[in-house]
């Protein structure tokens, strides 16, 4: 039944531009091998035709060089041929290629331009000035507290020079009255340890007589 009305059998794979392009490079290649054969068959008789001399001989043997000649020049013609047809499958196939690659980048870019959207959906523009509205105010008062921390203060201009100097002289005549009269003080006092200071767990006060030795001998 299948073989009077067909079958409907898988079809073969379509061909693809570098399959086609081998099977052309093949071709081209059988007829390079032809091409060598034919161009040494001529050079033999080219080597026979310089020797002889003309005659009915030498004339079949050109008709037999121009038949290998015709035929050569019919392989170097489809050679041609195929040799055009893989220029130009090769040609498609680098457009092929670039499109393809273009292609790639265009999805690359559709990809990023969206997540770019998604991203930059997120930024609030109107929040992010407030925010450089409110650090410059920031930095305002930054500037503010700084000047002021760092303001000087002068003596004032209608203070008298010579009113400070003799003040400054007294405070001086001051010090070195305290000092000498401190220093003799000093030199009469007991020290504190041997002062007549009544410890907290003593009830009655020291006498004199006790006190007295305690004197003599501090001295």
């Amino acid at each position: 039944m299948n073989r009077l009305f067909g079958s409907s059998g898988p079809k073969p794979p379509k061909a693809t531009l570098n399959s086609a392009i081998g099977n052309i490079d093949t071709r081209i290649s059988s007829i390079d091998v032809k091409l060598a054969a034919l161009s040494a068959e001529l050079q033999g008789y080219q080597s026979k035709l310089s020797k002889m001399r003309d005659g009915p001989g030498k004339t079949a043997l050109k008709q037999k060089a121009l038949k290998v000649l015709q035929r050569r020049k019919q392989y170097e013609a489809q050679r041609d041929q195929l040799q055009s047809q893989v220029w130009n499958m090769e040609q498609a196939q680098t457009m092929q290629d670039n499109l393809k690659n273009t292609m790639v980048t265009i999805d690359a870019l559709q990809s990023t331009n969206k997540a770019l959207k998604k991203e930059y959906g997120k930024v609030n523009i109107d929040k992010i000035e407030r925010l450089q509205d409110e650090m410059a105010d920031l930095l305002d008062v930054g500037n503010e507290i700084q000047e002021s921390l760092a303001r000087s203060y002068d003596i004032p201009d209608d203070v008298d020079e010579a009113e400070l100097d003799a003040e400054l002289e007294a405070l001086g005549e001051e010090m070195e009255m305290d000092r000498e009269f401190g220093g003799m003080e000093g030199n009469s006092a007991l020290p504190s340890f041997m002062q007549d200071e009544v410890p907290d767990f003593i009830d009655e006060a020291p006498n004199k007589n006790t006190a007295g030795k305690v004197q003599q001998a501090a001295g």
